[in-house]
């Protein structure tokens, strides 16, 4: 008579994050990113689960920093973005996901149902456009920090948009600090600089450099003007 085989326990699946453990105010902010994505629409389904939509990141003054489209899901789309290293923008230091203090999301599946399928890209790529202008519009330098230039198109009526602060109130204010954002804004250009000088890039990762330069010359500006040393800063400068 063979012998039965004793059966095994399946071992259970290892989260790999909850065993080694996030920072706490990393874990505090995914779960807001979290909580926005589960915000229901007027027909009770979560924004971030559209399949098609555009987004923007706002910065701590509420500066649009970029804008993105997708058609693979907006929840996948910003989480790559804003949690590992796996996008373009992220990874060749376009993007510092630090500095994305508010997201806002045009979900667009609903539009996307009325249009043929061979359309569909090509309206995706106008409400990305339209996304593009009114932020650039908002934009105290006229700029974000996009490395591809978004084509003209003709613009649509935008759906309704879905908005929020990403970082809890308790880690808010260290992260808002200028003196914080200026030392990042400083590493993120040193970085950036980097790349550009060790490969052949593209003319658009140059101009969001000087764009990352401007960010960096405005905030470094307002500081100087908070602390009141304005006037001795013109007088340095004039005496050198």
């Amino acid at each position: 008579m063979p012998l039965k085989r004793k059966k095994t326990a399946t071992p259970p699946r290892v989260d790999v994050e909850s065993v080694a453990g996030l920072p706490e105010d990393i874990a505090a902010i995914r779960a807001e990113i979290s909580k926005f994505f589960a915000v229901l629409d007027e027909k009770g389904r979560k924004v971030g689960g559209s399949v098609h939509g555009v987004y923007a990141f706002y910065d701590y003054d509420r500066e649009p920093i970029y804008v993105g489209q997708t058609y693979e899901g907006l929840r996948a789309r910003i989480g790559r973005h804003l949690t590992n290293q796996r996008t373009d923008a992220v990874a060749m230091n376009v993007l510092d996901p630090f500095e994305v203090a508010e997201i806002e999301i045009w979900p667009l599946d609903d539009e996307m149902v009325k249009i043929p399928e061979a359309e569909r890209l090509e309206y995706l790529n106008r409400a990305e456009f339209t996304v593009f202008e009114k932020v650039l519009g908002e934009s105290a330098l006229g700029a974000v920090l996009n490395e591809k230039s978004i084509a003209p198109r003709e613009q649509i009526k935008l759906p309704k948009s879905y908005q929020q602060r990403i970082i809890p109130d308790e880690i808010y204010r260290q992260r808002k600090h200028p003196d914080v954002r200026l030392a990042r804004r400083a590493s993120t250009i040193a970085a950036l600089a980097r790349v550009i000088s060790e490969r052949d890039v593209s003319k658009g990762l140059r101009r969001t450099l000087l764009t990352q330069a401007r960010r960096l010359e405005r905030l470094a500006s307002q500081r100087v003007q908070e602390l009141g040393i304005t006037e001795d800063y013109k007088k340095n400068q004039q005496e050198d």
